[in-house]
């Protein structure tokens, strides 16, 4: 505006000027037409300066004219400089007052510097501030502009399970490898992108609060804990007596989001406490529950799973919800631990491998307590749908040892509240009263994003269907457990394992780097009813297809407490790797028949067969075999005799 102020004056004697030449030359011309003949020829110009009377008017015209419009842009001009400038005064006035003192905003040039030498970017000298005009008295001029001041950055340490989530203005609106989802496959994928591109930078988005953790010891290893702070510590021991975090890495190991960007040699971040809600795969951005937008070149899906509920339970009510645990989370195993210390009564819906492992888990607290601890399901014997009926039978009575009433058969009907107590009434009318409810019904996977990405849902298995490489569509991979990839051996699966979290999610993060390589795995995973008994799984174990099982003596090394001492580590798929036995050696002692009933089944393998191939394998109380159960299936022959094939893990030496 006082440039505009300055033009003016130096325009205005310019312009009073011209406008006293117009009148002049207008004088003239009106005198000269009046004695200018009639005969004069209409085609004759005057290019003279009082000649043709037509010829002036025009001018005087253009002249008037061009005077016109220069005091019409003037005057435009002086008013929207009043205009911006009565805004500016409002926006400044409507900012939130900072923290900073006004002296330091007049001189931001060393804080800026320092800020970026901390931050690991060469400081950039401030350029010279150009020279402004001076305001005129009698017009105030507006304040400058307040210097934006770019505070030092300051790496805190984050106490486990803290919230690492910056301030909305820190989110980084770039991240070249974007994975969604804080879980264990998201966070084999940030390793293996660091291990093949070290100097990558890798930002992890979770709506937990929570770091990358494990979950298995969740439900296993932490319930028999003897630290009374395990809740706060999240810190077990494992069978072999080692003690170690539930986290992968700690606090340090990590940097902040912030300073992901600007890292000289890259990192891994975590945002926690955001939910990607929607995802432009086209245009390669997400969109935060916040509205805060993230650019990628390189995206993992992760989202893993949510716990199923029983519809009764969903309708009951929001006092019966009150009441009932849906497990998954660091937050459900704090609750729960919470509850069973001050309730009478707890009753686990499901008999699987979370139903069961919290039964037992639970049923040992209950030794210590009055603490009534109840396991309901639908089929007839513990782990039903996974072990064969006389497997499931003598399982389910080792659970009843462990201190829990177990209720077969049962159907759910309704659940009420009813004199500060939950009553779950069975279809056979059999009524059960309860303090509280654990849903252990199954996982389904997380597909919200499906929709805004475009991305297709398998209808079978659910989970976002994948090649064979993991991925989904260009530049989007996704695995763990919301992955329905296609297996070569067994068709197209879904898995809700540890470790197919682990070799899923080291695999696509290989791929993210241009790897280009197929998933051929064939995950495990384990299952233990305390530090007696456990068994370890792979392919399809699934109670309704025809299985041979072949069982021997156990001894005291057969045991998962013995098997992590052998290993060395509490999560034993951390034991396990890719590769399978090429030549097992089998045994020489002589198989026993082929089991059909007994009594006591210590050790042995269970074989599942469809179509007289073996699809599925159980080691029971049989650790560090895997890699022979992975060649079987993959190589997908059939076998005239199980009892041969069981030698090769060598169950009848002692």
């Amino acid at each position: 505006m006082l440039k505009c102020r300055t033009v003016w004056k130096k325009l205005a004697p310019l312009a009073r000027s011209s406008s006293t030449v117009c009148r002049q030359n207008v004088r003239r011309a009106v005198l000269n037409n009046g004695r200018t003949p009639a005969q004069v020829p209409a085609a004759h110009m005057s290019t003279g300066p009082a000649g043709g009377g037509r010829e002036n008017q025009l001018y005087a015209l253009l002249v008037g004219a061009a005077c016109l419009g220069g005091g019409i842009y003037a005057y435009r001009t002086v008013k929207g400089d009043q205009r911006r400038y009565e805004e500016r005064l409002s926006e400044i006035a409507s900012r939130p007052h900072r923290a900073a003192p006004q002296e330091t905003l007049s001189e931001p040039e060393p804080l800026a510097a320092e800020a970026a030498e901390t931050e690991g970017v060469p400081a950039v000298p401030a350029p010279e501030p150009e020279p402004q005009a001076e305001p005129s008295p009698e017009e105030p001029s507006p304040p400058a502009p307040e210097a934006e001041v770019v505070a030092p950055s300051e790496t805190t340490e984050i106490p486990p399970g803290g919230d690492v989530a910056p301030v909305a203005s820190k989110i980084p609106s770039h991240a070249r490898y974007l994975l969604i989802g804080g879980g264990t496959a998201s966070f084999a994928a940030a390793r293996s992108i660091r291990a093949r591109d070290p100097g990558a930078r890798v930002l992890i988005v979770t709506d937990e609060p929570d770091l990358p953790y494990m979950r298995p010891p969740l439900s296993k290893e932490l319930w028999f804990s003897d630290d009374p702070s395990v809740t706060e510590t999240l810190r077990f021991k494992q069978w072999n007596g080692k003690e170690r975090s539930i986290y992968f890495q700690p606090p340090s190991f990590y940097i902040n989001p912030e300073e992901l960007n600007s890292a000289e040699n890259g990192g891994v971040a975590v945002l926690t406490g955001k939910k990607v809600v929607h995802m432009d795969v086209r245009g390669n951005k997400v969109k935060l529950d916040d509205d805060t937008e993230i650019a990628y070149d390189k995206c993992l899906i992760a989202t893993g799973g949510v716990p199923r509920n029983l519809q009764v339970i969903e309708r009951a009510g929001e006092e019966v919800m009150s009441k009932t645990t849906l497990f998954r989370k660091i937050e459900d195993f704090k609750l729960l631990d919470k509850v069973s210390r001050n309730i009478k009564s707890v009753t686990i819906i499901g008999g699987g491998f979370l139903g069961s492992e919290l039964a037992c888990a639970l049923g040992r607290r209950s030794a210590e307590s009055d603490l009534e601890v109840i396991q309901m399901f639908p089929e007839k014997g513990n782990m039903g749908k996974v072990l064969p009926e006389y497997l499931s039978n003598w399982t389910t009575e080792k659970v009843k040892k462990e201190g829990v009433k177990i209720i077969s058969e049962a159907l759910v009907k309704s659940v009420v509240a009813k004199d500060d107590k939950l009553e779950i009434l069975l279809k056979d009318g059999r009524l059960v009263k309860t303090d509280h409810i654990v849903a252990a019904v199954g996982l389904e996977p997380n597909v919200d994003l499906a929709k805004s990405a475009g991305l297709e849902v398998d209808s079978d298995f659910g989970g976002y269907r994948v090649n064979a490489e993991l991925q989904a569509r260009s530049n989007i991979w996704v695995a763990g457990d919301a992955a329905c990839f296609y297996d070569i051996r067994l068709g197209r699966r879904r898995v809700e394992h540890h470790d197919h979290a682990v070799v899923s999610g080291r695999l696509a993060g290989e791929n993210m780097t241009g790897a280009s390589k197929p998933y051929w795995h064939q995950s495990m995973f384990w299952s233990d009813l305390g530090p007696d008994v456990g068994y370890e799984a792979i392919g399809i174990v699934d109670s309704s297809l025809p299985t041979v099982g072949v069982f021997a003596k156990a001894t005291a090394k057969d045991t998962p407490k013995a098997a992590t001492e052998k290993s060395g580590t509490g999560i034993r798929s951390e034991s396990e790797t890719e590769d399978t036995a090429v030549s097992p050696v089998a045994s020489s002692t002589p198989a026993p028949p082929t089991v059909g009933h007994k009594d006591d089944y210590g050790k042995g393998v269970i074989f599942y067969l469809r179509d007289k191939v073996v699809v599925g394998i159980i080691l029971w109380n049989v650790f560090n075999r895997m890699p022979i159960a992975r060649k079987i299936i993959k190589d997908g022959e059939e076998h005239a005799d199980l009892n041969e094939v069981a030698k090769l893990f060598n169950i009848h030496e002692d």
